[in-house]
């Protein structure tokens, strides 16, 4: 770094969250997470770009919107030759170092994810996921049960103490985990869903059960078309107590928990070696989870449990117990890491530094750097949800749209008066829907994207059955919906056949 600035290393932690993080939270301890807000900033409204594992991850890489880089779903990111702001870093002097879960480029998860859109515009249900539940493992001294996440937090916490330690060059860190997700239940079929809310009694204790709210569900006749989509295909229709509910609720919590500590020995190995003080700590999701809220768990929508993510910095001139109400998201991720490492930001992003938001000094103040906006955008194309949809999350209001812009009701929402998103006011403030659809549609040509995706839908659909041959029939009847294909296999063969037959709509 030049002008006679101290180099500066920079450490990203990367994981799934839900509202743990918020001010107030008696849900669970998390001592780390509380040490960040502490003596950083916390951003009190910070969004995914996409509520699903690969293309937030693109988002994030990129600082792009999901509909610039046509990252749909989970089989589609981006390229692997893709630049990203850790490239553009290790271009201008910095050492980089990823360790865990990266998911952000095409090719991965399951065949399910590539070929499922069918499903979505016919005219039954099929159930897609297992039904959640929950699995307690180990005893009250089992520390380490995601273990893998753990395999990867030893090797980061390593990496700090025995080689950055040496470096003579400003580094940046990048670790990526699976917790807080949920776990792969073996019964939900191919590649296995995840469905499973697992910990042992020593995270469990760190919950405080009475804490636990449980959610409010609106009945199966009163949802909103795509909600009751999603409700079905997530195989939560069906019949759950109270004590079921308030135990995956808590589960999912101690989860956080377990996270929580891993984040921890980060921090602990940057404290004992000296660089805490000279390293800038992000910690960040990729999006949330439902855990029951709205009658769901798992992601996939734009319900403030999985749009919504954590987002705390810490360190040198950043200002501490800072809480930042402005509403931003995860393309602001590459900007604010370029501006960080001084390193000229592109006017093509869809992001905006974060850094005038939390910096404590003038001196990170910059002329030619852009401001952010008063609106975050979200949008989603992939499982679990029969439409295309974006939100727009401005002052108070969040808007909803989807599809074609006429097709399938919007949703409008006013956080500040209903915050757990049960009452749509899209019909009883028909100005505020029209002025926000307008801004929807200055921000992104939503219908066309919406077409884009539906015909990307039915090209992989058919490129992959093409590459089958005999063992298409075979092979379909195995993907995540097979408890019900089995049922009738020659109904769901003829369904598709007449949806690759159709023409593109949305």
């Amino acid at each position: 770094m030049g002008g006679g600035e101290c180099a500066c290393e920079h450490t990203i932690c990367l994981q799934d969250g839900r509202l743990t993080f918020y001010p107030g939270n008696q849900t669970v301890v998390l001592p780390f997470i509380n040490l960040m807000s502490r003596y950083g900033s916390l951003f009190l409204n910070a969004y995914t770009n996409s509520p699903i594992c690969c293309p937030s991850r693109a988002a994030m890489w990129s600082g792009l919107f999901t509909h610039l880089t046509e990252s749909w779903n989970n089989f589609k990111g981006l390229d692997p030759n893709y630049a990203t702001w850790i490239d553009l870093m290790r271009e201008h002097g910095y050492y980089t170092q990823k360790y865990g879960k990266q998911d952000y480029t095409s090719g991965h998860h399951s065949v399910s994810n590539r070929v499922e859109a069918w499903t979505r515009d016919v005219d039954f249900l099929l159930q897609q996921e297992g039904r959640p539940r929950v699995n307690l493992t180990g005893d009250k001294t089992s520390m380490r049960v995601m273990k893998k996440d753990w395999k990867n937090t030893d090797k980061a916490a390593s990496w700090i103490r025995k080689e950055a330690t040496d470096l003579t060059q400003p580094f940046v860190l990048y670790l990526g985990l699976n917790l807080p997700h949920p776990y792969p239940t073996p019964s939900s079929g191919e590649n296995f869903g995840s469905s499973t809310f697992l910990t042992s009694p020593y995270w469990l204790e760190k919950v405080t059960y009475e804490a636990i709210k449980i959610p409010k569900w609106s009945p199966l006749s009163d949802l909103h078309p795509v909600d009751y989509y999603s409700s079905y295909t997530k195989n939560c229709t069906g019949k759950f107590t109270k004590k079921e509910i308030r135990d995956i609720r808590a589960y999912y919590y101690a989860m956080c928990a377990e996270t929580d500590a891993m984040l921890g020995e980060i921090i602990s190995a940057l404290s004992d070696t000296g660089l805490l003080k000279r390293t800038i700590v992000i910690f960040t999701a990729d999006h949330g989870e439902l855990a029951m809220e709205h009658r769901q768990f798992y992601k996939m929508s734009m319900y403030e449990a999985s749009s919504h993510v954590p987002l705390l910095v810490m360190g040198p001139r950043i200002k501490a117990q800072h809480h930042v109400s402005n509403v931003v998201s995860l393309v602001d991720i590459y900007p604010t890491m370029l501006d960080i490492a001084r390193i000229p930001i592109s006017q093509n992003l869809s992001g905006y530094s974060l850094i005038p938001l939390i910096s404590e000094t003038s001196e990170d103040e910059v002329p030619s750097r852009r401001m952010h906006p008063t609106w975050v955008l979200s949008e989603f194309h992939g499982c679990n949800v029969n439409s295309s949809t974006y939100m727009l999350r401005i002052d108070k209001w969040k808007y909803i749209a989807y599809a074609d812009d006429h097709s399938v009701p919007p949703q409008l929402f006013d956080l500040s008066a209903d915050p757990d998103e049960l009452t749509n006011l899209a019909t009883k403030f028909p100005g505020i829907t029209r002025s926000l659809n307008k801004k929807l549609h200055s921000v992104v040509n939503y219908p066309k994207v919406s077409a884009s995706v539906h015909q990307y839908n039915k090209q992989q659909f058919t490129n992959w059955k093409e590459s089958l041959g005999q063992n298409y029939s075979n092979v379909i009847a195995n993907l995540r919906w097979h408890q019900d294909w089995l049922k009738k296999p020659k109904k769901y063969e003829y369904a598709i056949d007449r949806w690759l037959k159709e023409n593109t709509s949305v």
